[in-house]
């Protein structure tokens, strides 16, 4: 079945906690699915990190332990329980054993559980792929593709093509087939839970030892058959001959053909977004608390100068360091933010689009619109590229951040589709090869400086677009380049801790107070190998 990215699954979202969606809203979902894999009773967790990738140097200090934990206690993304995780695991009675040594993983975000309670036993291998995003690949040793946007009803027997004999031409049934590992079960795609006497058929049926449904982690789903109108920036121009449809018109036609809902609801689900992250923007301005972070509250001070005249003149680009600033010391203190698109880079299209609107006075119908336009230039990273920092390095947050961003600036300002496509290449252009080294594994540093880079650049290279000046190489082949240079980064410079700023003397000492003051949280049935 073909994937296609969502602009609110992939993009714009989830609407979470934490200082990473790579790490605490994708484990948080992974952590989801194994609660219903249990029948939503785990008593323990074996989870194995390969020391080659990224979670085993990472899955503390970015947030992987508390989203998985937050998972398996059957948490949202934005729960406010989840800063007390550890606590509340202890209280569950989770034992859970975490192993870093080599299980050949090929992917640097890998998670590989094991699951038991009184009555059973599973395994689940699943993938953070960027920006919250999931890839379950087996189950019981079973190869599987679950994303997370269907009903998964998972029937444990000794024939699982009676099974599949039985619902074959119901129309509740997407997609079903049977899979064979350390254990035997027929895997049946939905889009809503399979009805009460179809159950009772499937639990009857002779060799049938057990049912488990695994509900949807995302908030819109996949069905038979998906096509979009397009899913490049090529394939979008075409669709658009003889239409003269703006950027964020193209985007509200994308979405409710993907998420088959009306283009009223896109505009809608997108204005709820925006007006949540206006409100992480007012919180961050009113100061942010929180003890295991490397950053106090800034934001505060930068608005006091502002208002006194201690900075340089600009009330767009000053507005929109602010505004970034806001939102990444938000994030950094467990506060409520979206992903868009990821959480290391939630700072910077926000910060722009909403920085730049209220200087100008535009309306919310305005930012929803430059917030839509920036979701599409998304949809055509996370199609061909990837917004995970893990296999592309920070070109592949901030730098796509700062695209999309451009692009949105210029729907803000009534440029034209072409002027998008424009702002949004060169901005790519710029973010090429941007390494994440994150210091301390905390999130902040350098990324609250590369988040207002990005806002910043993408402001820039709007003018320049709106001025028409020539960006040379089309977004769909920057997009592609991204990929490559992706792909040629070293591991120690992909959100490891092992290069560049996360190594100096300094990054260290900094690593080593932090570590201290958090060393005293001790858990029962906890402890990494």
């Amino acid at each position: 079945m073909e994937k296609f990215p969502s602009i609110f699954n992939d993009v714009i979202g989830p609407v979470m906690r934490g200082p990473s969606s790579s790490h605490c809203a994708a484990s948080l979902r992974i952590g989801r699915l194994c609660r219903d894999l249990m029948g939503g009773k785990i008593t323990k967790a074996y989870i194995e990190f390969d020391p080659n990738g990224s979670l085993a140097t990472t899955h503390k200090g970015q947030g992987s332990d508390m989203g998985l934990f937050g998972g398996f206690l059957g948490w949202s993304a934005d729960d406010e329980r989840l800063p007390d995780y550890l606590q509340a695991i202890d209280e569950a009675g989770i034992d859970i054993t975490i192993d870093i040594h080599p299980i050949g993983a090929t992917h640097p975000n890998t998670y590989q559980i094991t699951l038991q309670n009184d009555a059973e036993s599973h395994s689940l291998i699943a993938l953070s792929t960027g920006g919250g995003m999931i890839e379950v690949i087996a189950i019981d040793s079973a190869f599987v593709e679950m994303y997370g946007d269907f009903y998964e009803t998972l029937v444990y027997t000794s024939q699982p093509d009676a099974i599949l004999k039985l619902i074959d031409g119901n129309d509740e049934i997407e997609l079903a087939k049977s899979h064979r590992g350390a254990k035997t079960f027929a895997e049946i795609k939905s889009t809503k839970k399979l009805s009460t006497s179809l159950l009772e058929e499937l639990s009857a049926l002779e060799g049938t030892e057990k049912i488990k449904i695994l509900e949807p982690v995302l908030p819109v789903l996949s069905r038979k058959g998906l096509r979009v109108p397009f899913i490049t920036a090529e394939e979008m121009l075409r669709y658009n001959q003889g239409k003269n449809l703006s950027l964020w018109q193209l985007a509200v036609h994308y979405e409710a053909a993907r998420g088959n809902i009306s283009e009223q609801e896109v505009f809608d689900q997108m204005r709820t977004i925006v007006r949540i992250m206006r409100n992480a923007v007012k919180t961050g301005l009113n100061g942010t608390e929180w003890k295991d972070r490397i950053l106090g509250s800034q934001s505060p001070g930068f608005r006091k100068r502002m208002e006194e005249g201690g900075l340089v003149e600009g009330d767009v680009l000053n507005t929109i360091i602010l505004y970034t600033s806001a939102i990444m010391e938000v994030k950094s203190s467990m506060g409520v933010i979206v992903a868009a698109p990821t959480a290391g880079s939630c700072g910077a299209l926000p910060g722009a689009v909403l920085g730049t609107a209220d200087v100008l006075g535009l309306s919310e119908d305005e930012m929803v619109k430059a917030m839509l336009a920036a979701g599409l230039v998304g949809v055509f990273i996370a199609a061909h590229a990837t917004f995970a920092a893990e296999v592309g390095g920070c070109m592949a947050e901030c730098g796509s951040g700062c695209g999309m961003a451009a692009a949105g600036l210029v729907v803000l300002r009534n440029g034209t589709l072409n002027q998008s496509l424009a702002a949004a290449s060169m901005a790519l252009q710029t973010s090429l090869g941007m390494v994440c080294d994150t210091i301390a594994d905390r999130v902040e540093a350098p990324c609250l400086n590369r988040n207002v880079m990005a806002a910043t650049q993408a402001l820039s290279c709007t003018n320049m677009a709106l001025a028409d000046y020539q960006h040379l190489i089309p977004l769909d082949e920057v997009i592609e380049t991204m990929k490559k240079v992706g792909d040629a980064i070293p591991n120690t410079l992909r959100c490891t801790g092992l290069g560049g700023l996360a190594i100096t003397k300094t990054a260290k000492e900094i690593e080593a107070r932090l570590n201290a003051n958090s060393a005293t949280e001790t858990v029962k049935g906890f402890k990494v190998c």
